[in-house]
């Protein structure tokens, strides 16, 4: 079987958001959308044209029905996705403000936080989880401990999400033991200054000397890139932020796309902050990915 270029494991959950990408008021319509961190990165990968498998579980609903729709059609393998008669997909609700967003959560018991080390197969390049997964479930956090024992590349953005941690003691040591074990890592700046206390991006690598690639991201400012060509550094694109949630995964895809066609590592940054500047220009989590043309255009802009 011929290997995937990559595999992501995770949660995906339907979304209820503002069609207006407003506060929500008595006044408000919603809509449907499909968000999960490692499901949006595994869309924007197969629709820059890479072969990906998403790992997960849903429940036997519409819920789970209108996820597995939506990723078959952007072209993801779903051969390892699991469907529960008894437990369900899982729900939250995005409240826009301004520049930034408040997410309410129903997702307690869902099927994919019944997910163990035994849903993962298939054969990868690249295998990509985020620091949600370990906070889900004890087997959950047993999933992403194997994942770290993979021969192929290992990818971890640490996506702190306060609300399903005990407390941030907690959520700072198991999160640190992950990304150190992981080949390229993930982080927001802000993210890792509030659980190891790191005030600069040289300060998360002093950190975190562990993983061979290590991507520092500073939202509007920056994001650095530390590994073996060294300290790499491209300012964030100027855009009007409309909704912000998504922007990491789309970075991280856009990265990612870079890295599997072995691109260096500004040109990595530079294709995340593509990504990335899209996304925070929609309401939904996965925007349309540039063509190729379009990507290697706005490389050569930046070589002049």
């Amino acid at each position: 079987m011929t290997p995937f270029d990559a595999i992501t494991i995770g949660e995906t959950m339907v979304a209820l958001v503002p069609d207006d990408a407003k506060p929500i008021t008595d006044k408000s319509r919603m809509v449907l959308r499909v968000a999960g961190a490692e499901s949006n990165v595994a869309t924007s990968l197969a629709r820059l044209g890479h072969s990906v498998r998403w790992v997960s579980a849903v429940g036997a609903d519409p819920f789970g029905e209108i996820i597995t729709n939506e990723l078959a059609a952007a072209g993801v393998d779903l051969g390892a996705v699991t469907l529960s008669g008894d437990a369900p997909t899982g729900i939250f609700v995005k409240n826009p403000q301004g520049e930034s967003t408040r997410v309410h959560y129903y997702r307690r018991g869902s099927a994919a936080a019944r997910m163990t080390p035994g849903v993962i197969t298939g054969d990868a390049r690249l295998v990509h989880i985020s620091g949600i997964t370990p906070a889900l479930s004890e087997s959950c956090r047993e999933l992403t401990e194997a994942v770290m024992e993979f021969e192929a590349t290992v990818s971890f953005d640490v996506n702190y999400r306060p609300a399903l941690w005990r407390d941030i003691g907690e959520a700072a040591g198991v999160l640190a033991g992950l990304a150190r074990r992981a080949d390229i890592v993930f982080v927001g700046r802000d993210e890792a200054e509030e659980l190891w206390g790191t005030a600069t991006a040289e300060d998360v690598r002093d950190f975190l000397p562990e993983p061979r690639i290590l991507v520092v991201k500073d939202a509007a400012i920056e994001a650095v890139s530390f590994s073996a060509e060294g300290t790499v550094r491209v300012p964030s694109r100027r855009v009007e932020v409309v909704e912000p949630v998504g922007a990491g995964d789309a970075f991280a895809a856009g990265w990612l796309s870079g890295y599997l066609d072995d691109r260096a590592a500004r040109e990595c940054l530079l294709i995340g902050h593509l990504l990335a500047s899209r996304t925070v220009q929609i309401v939904g989590d996965c925007p349309e990915v540039p063509a190729a043309d379009e990507i290697q255009a706005y490389l050569s802009e930046d070589q002049q």
